[in-house]
This record gives C-alpha cells, structure tokens and sequence, in this order.
C-alpha cells in the first residue's frame, strides 16, 4: 500500500476487527482469540518502549523509505521536502509540527541532516530498526550511483565526449552554488548583526585563510553573545514552514519513545564508536599509519564532526584540504566531483566518496589502483555516515530538552548565518576554477587572495553558467535538470570544437 490510501488502510485496520487487517492467522479454521488481534499504534509505541512493536509494520515502512530513497535529489532542501511529501501530506505517518521538531533537533547536528532527519523519523515509527533501515537506504542508492560514476570519469575522463560533459556541469555547478547562497540568506539573515557575521565569514576565509573549524567555533560563540545581549536580533521573520498541516493518522503520543538512561547512553556510544573506529583501525594496521587509506579516513572523520550547516559549509575546507595540502585530485576534478554528486540521489556530502576515489587510485600503494580507489571510497563513506546514527540514536531521548535550549539555539543561529558566507566562499571558488585556466594566490601581508588570470577566460564556460543561472533562477528549473541542459551544451560545445571549454 502506498500514499494516502495505504495510510487510510493501515488506520481503519487499527480500529477495525483483526480478520479485516489480513494479518491474522486461523487454527485449523477457527479464528485466533481477540488478545491476538494486532495492536494499536498507542499499544504498538507501549511495547515500542521496551524494544518490540512498530508503529508502522516495518515491510511497509521499508517499502516506503525505498521509493524516497530514488528521489532525493537537488540537496538537503529538496530531501526534506521528498519526505514531507511522502509522510506528511501523502501517508500522514507524522504531523507537520513533530516533523519539523525532528528537523529542528537535526540541524543542531553535524553531518548531512536530510539524512539524520531519515533516521530519526525511521526511529519514531520503528524504533532503532526502522532508523537503520530508513537511513541507509537514504544513501545507499547514491553510493553505488556515485561509484559508478567515479569509475566511469577515472576510466574515460580523458576522452573529448566524458571531457564535455564535465566541462557542461562545473560551470552549472558555481549557478546552483549561488542558489545556495540566496536560499539559506533569505531564510536566516535577518538582522544586521547576522548580515554582519556572514561577511565577517566569507572574509576569514576568502582573505585570510582562516581554518573552517575555526569560523564555526566563533559563529557560535558569536551566536551565543547575541543571544544573550541582543535577543531581538535572533527573532525568526516567519515562514519556515507551516506547523499545522494535515492531521497526522498516528497521533503524536502514539510514536516510539524511549526514555534517556546512563546505561542506554554508554551502550550506544560504546557500540557507535566501535563501528566507527574499527575499520580505521584495521587500515591503520594493515596498511600503515601513513597510508592514503589511514589519512583519508582520519581526515574524513574529522570532517563528519564539523559539518554543521549542511555539505556546502564544509566543502570549501574538503576542497582546500583534498586539493592543495593532499593532493588528491585538481581543483577542476573537485567540481567535476561537485557535479557528480548533485547528479546522484543523496546528501552532497557524498562528494567525499568521489575525492576518496581518486586519491586512492592514484596513490594505491601496494594494492591495484582499482581495488585501492574502492576501498578508499567505502572507508570515506562508512566514517562519515556512521557518526550520524551515532548522533541521532544517542540524542533522541534528549531532543524535547535540546531543543528548548535557548543558548543552543543561539548558537546554532550564529553558525547558520556564518554558513551564508561559508557557501559564498565555496561559490567564488567554484567560479574561479570553472571559468577560468589558471588562479594564482597572491598574497599581501595577512591576507591571500586568488586571482584568476583574466587572459585565461573560458568563453563557453561563461555561456553555459549564465545559462544555468537563467534556468535556476528565472525559470525556476530543479537542480537535476539544468545541470541535464548543461551537459549537453558541454558536450555540444566539445564535439564542435568551440574555444573555452
């Protein structure tokens, strides 16, 4: 059952004798006594709390986080509205306010929240099985997508087809960037004292340098000093979404919960860590401390812990980091990677995956660059989507009281007004690199500015990004399907041999 209709059944199941729900069993034709009869959803959460029950009969919630696995494509604004669609309006599994309670909890959080959302909400209807299911069918199918795809630049990136492409997507790539920008500074600045910390961001690390984690720890300090002093500069100006909604078939109360212990908290860290840190460890020995293997999956790990603000905010320190001090891939091949990512279902985040490929298959060490390129690329996804589990499965019992922290939500506004100019920087880089050969560094004193050389202005990358940015902002045309437009522009402006691409 699928949609409304399958959300309807499931209720009139519920309040309707068991022989009409189609699950119960007979002996020997005699019908099972009433005490069999399947559950409520209030008596389904009741033995939810001590590990057992669904809410919703997990086959059909699996089913369900399936088919929104294949749609999550144009980013984590796109994501969460996939499955809002899918089970607020359409099944009406949760209302609209515990749904943005859920997400409110997720941006708090490192890490791509469209998939933390996936895996908390799995969590309200079906418990710890439920949000393992829903969060790993919510990356898996760009995993393999985007291992494909990595295969296929690796193998055939050279050829003047596969180069067109490419060339078609990075300049689409800055346009969706810029979107990017708009879309979260619309929606957070709106204060001058945030204005003013978003340009302190895009400054400290546009022309000084400044390390991304850094950034993030001073826009929280910064959001909790205008928390406490300035109060009136952290009032929302409306319309993040409508609380009310349709009413949900499943009554909030009827939703799994659990209540936070000392002793549930250090089993789901102890086993969190371990899965995490295994095959680090393994690596590591295997492989050595100073293997591609080890520093990727140290780097990334790091990385998982400081993606506030969603993937956009941390991809300029992955970039500068994979490109200039590793030495995995060109600046070039990291929008290629950029563009591959936004190509596939799934968090952007999963960019890493693409970085880690390259890196590996160009420095395999003794394994064959294939096999290295492989390993290196699940290493980098396993411990950068593990810690999100972790994070939520830890969290959940806490999240009423989380989310009524007033410092906490200071502070998380201070971040999402640095991450306005976070992204900007991430866009100026993009630009550079996409409509331009060569970018020098120069620098003058504390600050270091990249400089394109303007005699190296690609003509039909310009083209093609003024047209992307036609397409995504006048037109209104979703993410996957300007950057279709793009690629056949890239390729058509390859195989006819015009300049500048």
């Amino acid at each position: 059952m699928g949609g409304v209709g399958g959300a309807v059944a499931y209720t009139q199941a519920v309040r309707t004798p068991a022989a009409s729900y189609g699950l119960i069993r007979t002996k020997e034709g005699v019908p099972v006594s009433a005490t069999d009869q399947p559950p409520s959803p209030r008596a389904r959460a009741d033995r939810a709390v001590t590990g057992g029950g669904d809410v919703i009969p997990l086959p059909q919630a699996t089913r369900a986080w399936f088919a929104i696995s294949w749609q999550t494509f144009g980013g984590p604004a796109g994501q969460i509205a996939v499955m809002q669609r899918a089970l607020v309006e359409d099944k009406r599994w949760i209302g609209q306010q515990r749904f943005n309670h859920a997400l409110s909890y997720c941006m708090l959080l490192p890490g791509p929240e469209a998939q933390q959302l996936a895996i908390y909400t799995g969590w309200l209807l079906n418990g710890t099985r439920g949000g393992l299911i829903a969060g790993t069918l919510f990356v898996l199918p760009g995993v393999l997508a985007l291992l494909a795809l990595s295969a296929l630049y690796v193998a055939f990136g050279s050829t003047a087809a596969v180069t067109g492409v490419f060339a078609g997507l990075a300049p689409a790539v800055v346009a969706i960037v810029a979107q990017a920008v708009s879309r979260v500074a619309q929606r957070s600045l709106n204060h001058p004292l945030l204005i003013a910390l978003a340009v302190a961001s895009f400054a400290a690390l546009a022309l000084f340098a400044v390390p991304f984690p850094v950034v993030i720890a001073a826009a929280a300090l910064a959001g909790w000093l205008i928390g406490r002093y300035r109060p009136d500069a952290l009032k929302p100006s409306g319309g993040h979404g409508a609380d009310d909604g349709p009413a949900p078939l499943i009554p909030d109360d009827a939703l799994h919960h659990e209540q936070p212990s000392r002793r549930r908290t250090w089993r789901i860290l102890a086993s969190g860590l371990l899965l995490w840190a295994v095959p680090v460890a393994a690596v590591a020995l295997l492989t050595g401390t100073g293997s591609v293997f080890t520093t990727q999956s140290v780097f990334f790990s790091g990385t998982a812990l400081v993606t506030f603000g969603g993937a956009y905010a941390v991809l300029a320190y992955v970039a500068q980091q994979a490109v200039q001090t590793y030495g995995w891939l060109t600046p070039k091949e990291m929008v290629s990677g950029l563009a591959l990512a936004e190509t596939t279902p799934g968090p952007l985040i999963m960019v890493v995956q693409f970085v880690a490929f390259l890196g590996a298959y160009r420095d395999p060490g003794t394994l064959a660059p294939w096999a290295a390129a492989l390993l290196g690329a699940l290493l980098t996804t396993w411990v950068t989507f593990v810690p999100c589990f972790l994070f939520i499965f830890l969290g959940a019992p806490y999240i009423e009281r989380l989310r009524g922290n007033r410092r906490i939500s200071a502070a998380l506004t201070g971040i999402t007004a640095a991450v306005v100019g976070v992204i900007a920087n991430l866009a100026l880089y993009f630009a550079e690199h996409a409509l331009f050969t060569d970018v020098d560094e120069k620098t003058f004193g504390p600050v270091t500015l990249a400089l394109p050389d303007l005699g190296t202005l690609r003509p039909a990358a310009l083209v093609i990004t003024a047209i992307a940015a036609l397409l995504i902002f006048k037109v209104r045309w979703s993410v996957l399907r300007t950057l279709g437009i793009c690629a056949v522009l890239g390729l058509g402006a390859a195989l006819t041999g015009l300049p500048g691409i």
